[in-house]
């Protein structure tokens, strides 16, 4: 899609994991400790990593199978689960911010935008860890993947965190770095750019349906205006 830049933005969202923060070392670390309490091997970091996107239910599920879609014995995920819980709220406070999202925030909000977090990362672990690195006053609003009945790829909380503003869903952006922050920008109707450095199953973000790629989030500056 050829966009004319710069864009009317009213608002920004903002994903997490891989946008905004370097959640993946705590995940898979957390994964390979449930997989070790369980008496299973360890899987590689690079492996855990591509599992990242969908949410923790979908990563323990993945690290116990191996496979990016198979299902796991229902009782052996439910043993599982609780477990990897455990560990990865002991290290949720360890993640950093990627290089350039403070002075990229910084820039958004003395610009005058509104802005909004939007995570697959169930409100139990986004909040605390929002809070904790000191980002959360940045948001008026934070979705997390349990906020309302639907999560990204679908297009609600986009469309939810619109009506928020008060913004039409063209004058929002969405700002993420994988395949669901596409497909949800797109059946929502908002422009969307996204990261390379981020979690997008281990695939470049330039093969997407997107409008650009940013190198850091201080670069969408130069590609949009107040509306």
């Amino acid at each position: 899609m050829t966009m004319n830049f710069p864009i009317s933005v009213k608002a920004i969202l903002i994903d997490l994991d891989g946008t905004l923060l370097h959640t993946a070392p705590e995940l898979a670390e957390a994964a390979n400790r449930m997989l070790r309490d369980m008496g299973r091997p360890p899987a590689s970091q690079d492996l855990l990593m591509s599992y990242i996107g969908n949410g923790i239910s979908w990563l323990v599920k993945r690290a116990l199978t191996g496979d990016m879609h198979a299902e796991p014995d229902s009782a052996l995920y439910e043993r599982a689960l609780p477990i990897f819980e455990k560990h990865y709220a002991a290290l949720l406070l360890q993640s950093k911010p990627f290089d350039g999202v403070i002075a990229g925030l910084n820039a958004m909000q003395a610009a005058g935008f509104r802005l909004g977090c939007i995570t697959n990362k169930v409100a139990r672990y986004t909040e605390p860890l929002l809070k904790g690195i000191g980002m959360a006053d940045y948001f008026e609003i934070v979705l997390s993947g349990d906020s309302l009945p639907e999560k990204k790829p679908h297009p609600m909380p986009l469309l939810h965190a619109a009506k928020f503003f008060g913004a039409p869903v063209e004058q929002v952006l969405l700002i993420g770095d994988s395949l669901n922050d596409t497909i949800a920008a797109r059946a929502a109707g908002c422009p969307v750019v996204c990261v390379p450095y981020g979690y997008n199953h281990g695939e470049p973000v330039d093969g997407l349906d997107l409008d650009a790629v940013i190198p850091d989030l201080t670069a969408v500056m130069q590609l949009i205006k107040r509306a």
